[in-house]
């Protein structure tokens, strides 16, 4: 029979699909997945649930319900102080991850190159190439996750068609810094490139940081794809709610991508989201602050177990290193007796490389009940022990 596409063909299981597999069947506490075990804020949620009773359950407008299309350019406004029209610049999609494919299909074309920056979340090189660009690629690496401008330049040619910013980070939880940024958009200006920025944890960033949207920065305005999750910002990943903030000649062909994808989605969530948005800035507060109790509260366990914890800027991840502990074997190696014999599963970051990844480096997440969390610490301090006995 004639082939199917290469790119999907033979494309091995995400990652985080083949370590919960594995988490399921030894019962194993999962901090590999990057979802929080408890649902999103009340209000937001009986929200949705009056709209779904309600009605109409018909389709919604194929750009996103008015309202929610509002709210977005008002969040914009209010944290970012950019004035978007909501009626040229805003569409609503079925998670961020769509609004990442309708990006890519309708502004890149074959032969295009797509500078990236790695590690990466695993979507994005098979969505790149799907559409037929080149991705070229940059890389942090722990644990430090610096990022070098100039070799960022040397990536940069004739042929770049754009730049992907994931910016706070998944998974290195990396939030750019303003001279970073500013290498970025000046490279983006030279070269006359669009910047794909995908920014569904803005509002999970620690530390007195501040998140800074590329779109905020000189020459940028009409070059950038802004793309933010309700997902995320309200703890409600499975809604897959996201929206895409851009110029309205952007926009336009992102929308007909959008419209032959998903064409729209769902109109309860949708009013819900919007409620959100508009929630009071203490909510936003609560989120980061929360997040950053439990980043600290899972970090200095691992350190306390021996693991050397990478600096956390934002999102629910927390990186650390494994090579202190002498468990010996790769970071996938790592992960997979972690899982079976400690009962806890966590993610080796070199699957968030193309290639030559580091090889001790695993991730968890912590955004978690503070109860799990604790459960998967004494659960790995146990495992350790009887490493650490059985070389003595």
């Amino acid at each position: 029979m004639k082939p199917t596409n290469p790119v999907y063909t033979g494309l091995p299981t995400t990652i985080f699909e083949v370590m919960s597999r594995l988490a399921i069947e030894h019962g194993s506490i999962n901090l590999g997945q990057g979802f929080p075990d408890v649902d999103g804020p009340e209000d937001v949620r009986r929200m949705a649930a009056e709209a779904l009773i309600a009605g109409p359950n018909q389709y919604p407008p194929m750009m996103g319900l008015p309202a929610l299309r509002q709210a977005v350019a008002s969040a914009n406004k209010r944290f970012y102080d950019l004035d978007i029209d909501w009626k040229t610049e805003v569409l609503v999609t079925s998670g961020a991850t769509e609004a990442l494919s309708d990006v890519f299909t309708s502004l890149i074309e074959p032969g295009d190159e797509v500078v990236m920056i790695e590690p990466l979340y695993d979507c994005y090189v098979p969505l790149v190439r799907r559409a037929g660009g080149i991705p070229k690629m940059v890389r942090v690496t722990p644990p430090l996750w610096k990022l070098d401008l100039d070799e960022l330049a040397a990536a940069f040619s004739d042929k770049t068609k754009a730049v992907l910013l994931n910016n706070p980070m998944n998974p290195a939880a990396k939030v750019f810094t303003r001279e970073e940024l500013n290498g970025i958009a000046e490279l983006c200006v030279r070269f006359d490139a669009y910047a794909i920025c995908d920014e569904v944890y803005e509002h999970i960033i620690f530390d007195d940081r501040a998140h800074i949207p590329l779109m905020t920065l000189p020459g940028m305005r009409e070059r950038t794809v802004r793309i933010g999750s309700a997902g995320k910002t309200f703890s409600l990943t499975g809604w897959k709610v996201g929206y895409v903030t851009a110029t309205p000649r952007l926009l336009d062909p992102i929308a007909k991508a959008h419209q032959f994808t998903t064409f729209t989605t769902p109109a309860a969530l949708q009013s819900a989201v919007a409620f959100g948005l508009a929630k009071e800035d203490a909510y936003y507060a609560g989120l980061a602050g929360d997040l950053a109790k439990k980043r600290d509260r899972l970090a200095s366990g691992l350190e306390r177990l021996g693991f050397e914890v990478v600096p956390c800027g934002g999102t629910y991840f927390v990186t650390a290193d494994t090579a202190p502990l002498g468990l010996g074997g790769s970071d996938v190696e790592i992960c997979q007796r972690m899982t079976v014999e400690a009962g806890v599963t966590a993610v080796p970051v070199s699957a968030f490389y193309v290639g030559d990844a580091p090889k001790t480096f695993v991730r968890f997440c912590f955004s978690k009940q503070d109860s799990i969390l604790d459960a998967a610490l004494e659960r790995l301090g146990n495992w350790i022990d009887k490493k650490v006995k059985a070389v003595a």
